[in-house]
């Protein structure tokens, strides 16, 4: 039996004056008449408002209290989180030819108020970014003969023809993105340096070279287009791509073939985690010497864009601003680097102020003292405290997660980010100030909340008058901070599994706690390695996770690299000692289906045939509301053609199921029919225990004979072969 809520007190208004009236009698009997209008009716009546006030208060527990509830329990409410992005820059004045610093925490005023998070410096150049795009089906077709030709005249075996592409044009991210190492013949990204008019061109080379202040720093900032990364791919620790690419910048030099020599910039900063979510990278250029541009002219140089050599450009504008191409290449074969957005002279920026200096309160010498900081939702890692001591003035302070553990000796403090509040210790755990020493926040930022993530362009200012700023992609993850409600339908979690992942149900509940990632589902494979699909290896947990998604159509929900990254650091922290720990997403084993229903009269035929492709990808969902029990299809759960006959009987509107053929993934996206069982005749599509069906393909028809036996497909091409530039436009 549930434990039901109770009143403390389950009496109202008229309770308390029919109560109060039966009393008269019994305490002054010459009272005969207590009828309304009377005067001492009327003192009842006042008397039992009174009291069922008092009495709606006492049923109540207080916010105040539930507050102290939580904070006994150590539970504090989670603050609000900032919105990041990036910021690109360029000079306000780009005749001046100069680099422009930039410092850390420049205001930039908008919608919702922002800070850069790094410091930078913008140089003297525009950065326009390049792809050698393969030609598509279409344009390859219709250039073959153009392209033997070339290959004639560049004696070649075989050309790749690309053309050279411009991205990113309009200065804000596409969604789309262009994936550089599927799309582009040499899977490198191009960024061609340029100066403001062809005069200026010596110039701003001058403004790149190294001087009395130091290296020039050039910041490239990245917003990848975020995708799955493949199963086989997945990592205990982070994703890192940064060792499988190389930047580099064009010099002067050539070979002996003509090609010219790529000096490799070094890595100063990255701050896209591996380029796996939005950030910056920095690179010191070489010395002014070593920064060139190869021969761009075809008239000049035969060979101009061919093989690995930069993009030929052809508008003759664009072509005579040219100070030098920053390449940005793979070391070795990889799949997939897909970005949103790329460009120079970009920074990070937050959704947070930052504060210096700000003396907080004075010490009045009592254990257990609360100071209220300048603000709320406190960036922890931000904060700087410190404490005047007699005789050695501020002293810094540490913050720990509780006090309950601070020695007595220990400068140390504790945090409620959420509140903006700092609690001492009471002289046996940790040290208490002396009366009147003050307290003060040399550094802290705060601030955030779900107002400041805006799309891109609603920011277009920065408080700096050497230089212009545009927002070119979306700032993203600020978050409110967390209601008193919230905070108490996540205590029963937090007090069963203590922070701590032991069992299997403290997995999941702490996965979907994962802060800023929206985790649908979370399941556990116990003793799975999942780089070699091994099922018993001791002290290994994976676990699998799914974000939440909208759509019924495929294809199906699956988790990026950032998703990853981040529950996976969240989990890690979690897990117990000598537990191997791998975060991953499913791997879809590709499903087409072909069915055949009559259906009732009356109903409208169209609709209908809709209805069943629904109810089908609705039963075949991995979310809610997929599956027997609709929580999403079971993990290696197989496919039965029985079962989903079941599932599209149950349509409204179909009278008989004349069948359903399943059909598997047979190359590349061709279809194969599912081998019917000898003995009972059942299509089965088998899965092993890691794996979840991907719907691809739902063919529903109207017929009594049953449904065809075949599904259509295509198949890919090849590519490869030495990059040559052309112009599809022309030819």
């Amino acid at each position: 039996m549930p434990i039901p809520s109770y009143r403390l007190d389950d009496r109202g208004f008229d309770d308390l004056v029919n109560e109060l009236i039966s009393r008269i009698p019994g305490h002054t009997p010459e009272w005969t008449n207590p009828s309304q209008g009377d005067p001492g009716r009327t003192l009842i009546e006042l008397f039992a408002w009174l009291g069922d006030t008092l009495l709606y208060r006492a049923n109540l527990i207080p916010e105040r209290q539930r507050l102290e509830f939580l904070r006994l329990l150590n539970i504090p409410l989670r603050p609000a989180r900032p919105a990041r992005g990036l910021l690109a820059l360029e000079p306000a004045n780009p005749a001046l030819a100069q680099a422009v610093q930039v410092p850390l925490d420049t205001l930039v005023p908008g919608p919702a108020e922002f800070e850069t998070r790094e410091e930078i410096m913008v140089l003297p150049v525009a950065g326009t970014v390049y792809a050698k795009r393969r030609l598509d089906d279409e344009e390859e077709n219709s250039m073959s003969e153009v392209i033997g030709e070339l290959e004639s005249v560049y004696d070649l075996r075989r050309a790749e023809a690309y053309v050279t592409t411009p991205l990113f044009g309009d200065g804000k991210a596409d969604p789309q993105g262009f994936d550089f190492a599927a799309d582009a013949v040499d899977s490198s990204a191009w960024i061609a340096l340029l100066a403001p008019a062809p005069e200026q061109v010596a110039a701003a080379r001058a403004g790149l070279e190294r001087d009395e202040s130091g290296e020039k720093l050039l910041n490239i900032g990245l917003h990848p287009r975020l995708e799955v990364p493949d199963f086989d791919e997945t990592e205990r620790s982070n994703i890192d791509l940064r060792d499988s690419w190389e930047w580099e910048i064009t010099s002067p030099r050539r070979r002996a073939n003509g090609d010219p020599v790529y000096v490799t910039l070094e890595l100063r900063r990255d701050t896209t985690d591996g380029y796996t979510q939005p950030g910056i990278v920095r690179l010191a250029l070489p010395e002014g010497s070593d920064i060139g541009v190869p021969e761009n002219d075809v008239d000049v140089d035969t060979f101009a864009g061919v093989g690995d050599r930069p993009p030929r450009i052809d508008e003759a504008e664009i072509a005579d601003r040219l100070v030098a191409w920053v390449r940005m290449r793979p070391k070795f074969r990889v799949s997939t680097l897909a970005f949103s957005w790329l460009g120079i002279n970009t920074t990070v920026i937050s959704q947070q102020r930052t504060l210096k200096s700000v003396v907080v309160g004075r010490s009045d010498g009592n254990s257990d003292q609360r100071f209220q900081l300048p603000a709320g939702s406190v960036e922890a890692g931000s904060l700087r405290l410190e404490i005047e001591e007699p005789g050695a003035g501020y002293r810094p302070w540490t913050r720990v997660d509780d006090l309950a553990g601070a020695g007595r000796d220990d400068r140390a403090y504790q945090l409620d980010p959420e509140a903006g509040t700092v609690m001492l210790g009471d002289n046996v755990r940790g040290f208490v100030p002396p009366r009147g020493m003050r307290l003060r926040v040399a550094r802290m930022q705060h601030g955030g909340g779900a107002v400041g993530n805006l799309p891109a362009g609603n920011l277009n200012a920065i408080s700096h008058p050497g230089v212009k700023a545009k927002q070119p992609a979306a700032t993203i993850g600020g978050a409110n901070a967390e209601t008193l409600e919230e905070a108490e339908k996540r205590i029963p979690a937090f007090l069963q599994h203590g922070d701590r992942a032991v069992t299997e149900s403290d997995y999941q509940q702490l996965a979907r706690e994962t802060p800023t990632v929206s985790v649908a589902r979370a399941e556990v494979l116990p003793r799975f390695k999942p780089q070699q699909r091994l099922d018993d290896v001791a002290g290994v947990v994976s676990l699998m996770v799914l974000p939440r998604s909208n759509a019924r159509t495929p294809p199906n929900p699956r988790p990026d690299r950032v998703m990853l990254e981040q529950v996976h650091a969240f989990m890690e922290r979690r897990r117990p000692l000598g537990v191997e720990l791998y975060v991953i997403g499913p791997e879809y084993v590709p499903l087409s289906l072909a069915v055949a229903v009559t259906l009732r009269e009356g109903h409208v035929r169209d609709a209908t045939l809709q209805k069943v492709r629904d109810a089908l990808r609705d039963y075949l969902w991995p979310l809610l509301p997929g599956g027997v029990d609709g929580a999403g299809w079971p993990l290696g759960r197989a496919v039965s053609d029985q079962e989903l006959e079941v599932a599209v009987a149950r349509v409204e509107g179909v009278r008989t199921v004349s069948g359903v053929n399943l059909f598997e993934a047979a190359g590349d996206e061709e279809w194969r029919l599912v081998t019917p069982d000898a003995r009972t005749g059942q299509q089965k599509l088998m899965l092993q225990a890691w794996q979840l069906p991907e719907l691809m393909k739902v063919l529903v028809i109207e017929s009594e004979d049953g449904p065809p036996d075949d599904m259509d497909g295509s198949v890919q091409r090849p590519r490869g072969g030495t990059p040559i530039p052309v112009i599809p436009e022309v030819c």
